[in-house]
């Protein structure tokens, strides 16, 4: 996906201010220069791939030198030489390499200003005062069906990048599409209600069992029947599939009848499908209070939401010339596509695209989005490509004030077992997410219960209760972090062992890396030691600063490409060169009085940088582990 919104500068975005002192000293070398196009002005910054040669390199002389018919280091120098006051301030001096590469190296007093300046409660992170407006569909359960894995995905995906866009200052929408209208909901009702169950005491489980059991009941062998009596298979089959047949048809016409009841209000009706949509939800609810996500009744926006707007949604289409009849049915056509978007069946009833053309509506026209973000699974990749082309071709991605809405699915792969296929428990039932999060939270917390065991672990004095709530904070990071650092589009393997491993790249890493600092800072407290200004003196402190100073174009990168894999990244590069300034850099002992000042504050400025990334993805930070 192309930038959602423009790179806002920052007194500590060095790599912008960077790009500008280039950009002012491209234009100087090349006054009288009227060959080279303004999109060859493009400084070409970059961090520095290794940093024995810098911080960052420029990379513009190259194809400059091509238009210029000039050698490149002779390109670079004439740069380099008319290079502003204010460029020249914050680099050491220039060194151009190979073919004309620009090594890039900043003073250390660049580096501790910018620290500095991006110590407020921003962390540098620009905030788009709420002149932004994105649309985020998330979780999308289905009413009468327990959470599985493929909910997980779809909820703190969505979450999280909600969130990032929040932490930009953007208003964001949450939107649960529930599936909570139509005939497969009028089926369970329908079966619960002939079964004369107690609706009123209904559990989700129940609901599950009924749900299954309307699917079977409503399934008839029509061509069955028909093969048996070709064949002459015998009467006693023949009954079998005719009693079969007719039981499917009954059940099929009283769910009918339930859905029509249920759509005209009748009261009781409509008072035992509400009882249905609070007994999924109370467990949606509970299940996003474990997982950290915002999740509320206020962001439901259902198939129920949009009933009243499905037949304008529809007579929007034929108006305007875009749906035609075929066989009776009505579909919208797409120019050099075989596969049209079916918008209402030939017996005059609505359908899930139905629904998604009024919601795309709805989330533009009314809520004024400009941006609508479709976390779902990647099955719908072509329901949803038709859909925006069909938006689009009424003219609903135009906005109140006359700009052009973006509407983007992020597709998101399969939860796969250690076979590589969809994540089954033992007897080939599809996992429950509870059941999921129960065993994460238990492997979790009997991983911090071994570790408080050893006598000299910072955990050792916790009461049991608070070791639980750790370890139950362990393995809520262990999965979430494991989902989010992936790229969303692609299955993963889910392994709970190297999940909840305190090595490498996971949520019980960052956040060890994080109590690690709280620890730091609470031994600074005790013993009386301040935190001062920075001074960068050693590799480790500038690569740990430089990290530090990539957390607000990190953030923006991140929302830009609607990719919640690339915070985490940022995450567990920032504890790594974390850990290797822990390692080379004593922050208590050995140091002089500025030095433990200067790197305290480092520490100081580091602890909140990698909370705050983390609550991004909703995952707790503790204090201690």
């Amino acid at each position: 996906m192309s930038q959602t919104h423009a790179r806002t500068s920052r007194p500590d975005d060095l790599a912008s201010q960077l790009e500008a002192g280039f950009r002012t000293a491209i234009i100087a070398a090349l006054a009288e220069c009227t060959s080279v196009a303004a999109a060859q002005i493009d400084p070409l910054i970059k961090a520095a791939a290794n940093p024995i040669f810098g911080d960052f390199q420029a990379n513009f002389a190259m194809s400059l030198a091509k238009t210029l018919g000039k050698n490149p280091r002779e390109v670079a120098q004439m740069v380099i030489d008319c290079a502003p006051a204010s460029l020249l301030e914050l680099c050491d001096p220039f060194e151009i390499a190979g073919p004309g590469f620009v090594n890039i190296r900043l003073r250390p007093e660049t580096i501790a200003t910018a620290l500095a300046q991006m110590d407020n409660p921003s962390l540098g992170v620009s905030n788009a005062n709420h002149t932004h407006t994105v649309a985020v569909d998330l979780c999308g359960v289905n009413v009468a069906k327990q959470m599985h894995v493929g909910h997980l995905r779809a909820t703190i995906i969505g979450d999280t990048i909600a969130r990032l866009f929040e932490r930009l200052g953007w208003r964001v929408h949450r939107q649960n599409h529930l599936g909570d209208w139509g005939l497969p909901i009028a089926m369970t009702l329908a079966a619960l209600r002939r079964a004369k169950v107690d609706i009123a005491r209904v559990t989700l489980d129940d609901l599950n069992a009924a749900y299954r059991n309307a699917q079977a009941q409503g399934r008839d062998d029509e061509a069955g029947l028909a093969a048996a009596h070709a064949t002459g298979v015998g009467a006693h089959r023949i009954a079998e599939l005719e009693a079969q047949h007719e039981g499917a048809a009954a059940a099929i016409a009283d769910a009918h009848d339930t859905l029509r009841r249920l759509q005209s209000g009748e009261r009781g009706v409509v008072a035992d499908w509400q009882k249905l949509i609070d007994v999924t939800m109370h467990e949606v609810y509970e299940t996003a209070q474990v997982l950290g996500v915002d999740l509320k009744p206020e962001h439901n926006r259902g198939e129920s939401f949009f009933r009243d707007r499905l037949a304008p949604t529809v007579d929007a289409f034929v108006k305007a010339n875009l749906a035609v009849r075929d066989a009776g049915a009505l579909v919208v056509r797409f120019d050099g596509r075989e596969r049209p978007l079916l918008i209402q069946k030939s017996d005059g009833t609505s359908l899930y695209a139905t629904t998604d053309l009024a919601a795309a509506r709805y989330r533009v026209q009314d809520l004024g989005a400009e941006l609508v973000v479709y976390c779902v699974d990647a099955r719908q990749r072509d329901h949803f490509k038709d859909v925006f082309d069909a938006v689009k071709l009424i003219g609903w991605t135009v906005r109140p004030d006359h700009s052009q809405a973006s509407l983007v699915h992020v597709p998101f792969g399969a939860v796969l077992g250690a076979d590589k296929r969809p994540l089954k428990t033992r007897s080939g039932e599809n996992f429950t997410l509870k059941a999921l999060l129960d065993e994460a939270i238990a492997r979790g917390r009997r991983e911090v219960h071994a570790r408080a065991a050893s006598p000299d672990a910072p955990t050792a004095s916790l009461s049991p209760s608070e070791l639980d709530a750790i370890g139950r904070a362990v393995g809520i990071a262990a999965i979430k972090y494991a989902d989010l650092s992936s790229d969303v589009g692609r299955d993963y393997v889910f392994d709970l062992d190297r999940m909840v491993s305190f090595e490498g790249d996971t949520g019980p890493y960052a956040q060890y890396a994080h109590a690690r600092l709280a620890g730091i800072l609470a031994k600074a407290t005790a013993l009386g030691a301040t935190s001062g200004a920075i001074v960068i003196a050693t590799p480790q402190e500038r690569a740990l600063a430089l990290n530090l100073l990539r957390y607000g174009s990190a953030i923006e990168d991140a929302a830009a490409q609607l990719a919640p894999n690339r915070i985490a990244a940022f995450i567990f590069e920032l504890a790594n060169t974390f850990n290797a300034f822990y390692q080379a850099c004593p922050v208590l002992r050995g140091s002089d009085e500025a030095t433990r000042a200067s790197r305290l504050h480092l520490c100081d400025l580091t602890r909140k940088v990698l909370a705050d990334a983390l609550s991004i993805m909703a995952i707790e930070a503790p204090s201690r582990m």
